[in-house]
């Protein structure tokens, strides 16, 4: 009687997204079973991620991706099965991914829909090998020209994002969804095959005394970020009087999945190595959809000067800085930029 009662309170992704259409009026059907498709997508890449070394996709290739990174295996069939859990359902004309150089043309044989993909269909993939949590990210966006869309079809700043997600594999499967109204956490029963709402409404904390930074890049980082972190580790004895704890998961859906559950801000800054490179993190396939979360749940996202999600991208694989979390630390390291 008691599990009936408690299966009775469970509220699906799909129930939730009727709930949103309701409200707000602003999921179509086809963007409803777009947010279907990408979650059945996740929760194969689960499914595989899940078996580890007894996988056959586990380990690396020996091939690199467009940016230079050996492609593990899951990386390959991660992309894979985003493409062809998306390509039929007649809602989207086109997809990009982190590892494919151009866009994804939905194939003839299937109709094309007014929406737009863009996805990581696997962020975090270096930690495979050590069972440490990984994820994929995704971008939903409207194709004005669906018929015969271009890459220049996809270059729109994130403030136009219908939808952004991701799905964080760990010891629970969870897939973080906003649609513009709040910031939603499910959790993937493997029993029901369901993804469950598990917590409503994220909101990230004003203040946080928990940092998320690559540490071993110090020395090549530009002033304001040198000022900032010098801040933090010197602690109650410092200017800002208070002790910070660092925390770095090298997965960003990871680090992003503790800022939105307990505060703190995670950094991937430009640095003197590379002076003409923006930044590591690829803008349309990483920033973008985590800033566009990030400003939902009351957080905010900037390159360090400018909010993210208003930035016009020039390229497909553009990468940015990235700051993001806690509004005030974020507020404050910006001004730190902004004033050179």
């Amino acid at each position: 009687m008691e599990a009936t009662q408690l299966m009775s309170h469970y509220i699906t992704l799909t129930q939730h997204l009727i709930e949103e259409q309701r409200k707000h009026n602003s999921i179509t059907a086809d963007l409803c079973l777009l947010i279907e498709a990408i979650s059945h997508a996740c929760k194969l890449i689960g499914y595989h991620v899940s078996r580890g070394a007894l996988g056959e996709a586990y380990g690396s290739t020996d091939r690199e991706n467009i940016h230079g990174e050996i492609q593990k295996k899951l990386d390959i069939l991660s992309n894979n099965i985003f493409l062809t859990a998306n390509e039929w359902g007649g809602n989207l004309a086109a997809m990009a991914s982190e590892e494919m150089e151009g866009i994804y043309l939905i194939p003839d044989s299937f109709p094309r829909g007014n929406y737009l993909l863009l996805f990581d269909p696997l962020d975090g993939s270096s930690n495979i090998d050590v069972n440490v949590s990984i994820g994929t990210i995704f971008s939903v966006l409207r194709c004005s020209d669906s018929r015969t869309p271009t890459e220049q079809s996809f270059l729109q700043q994130g403030s136009h994002q219908v939808v952004a997600g991701y799905a964080v594999y760990g010891p629970q499967t969870s897939l973080v969804l906003t649609t513009g109204y709040g910031v939603n956490c499910f959790t993937l029963d493997r029993e029901l095959g369901s993804w469950i709402l598990t917590h409503r409404d994220l909101r990230i904390p004003l203040e946080t005394r928990e940092y998320a930074i690559n540490s071993s890049n110090q020395r090549h980082w530009y002033t304001p970020v040198q000022r900032y972190v010098s801040e933090m580790i010197d602690g109650a004895d410092g200017t800002r009087k208070a002790d910070f704890n660092m925390r770095w998961i090298a997965s960003m859906v990871s680090d992003v999945h503790r800022i939105l559950h307990r505060g703190g801000i995670f950094m991937y800054p430009a640095d003197k190595r590379m002076p003409r490179r923006p930044g590591k993190l690829r803008l349309m396939y990483e920033a973008n959809p985590i800033a566009f979360i990030i400003e939902q749940a009351g957080g905010a996202a900037t390159n360090g000067k400018n909010r993210i999600l208003d930035i016009y991208p020039q390229s497909l694989h553009e990468r940015v800085a990235v700051f993001l979390g806690s509004k005030n630390e974020v507020d404050r390291v910006t001004r730190y930029h902004l004033k050179g």
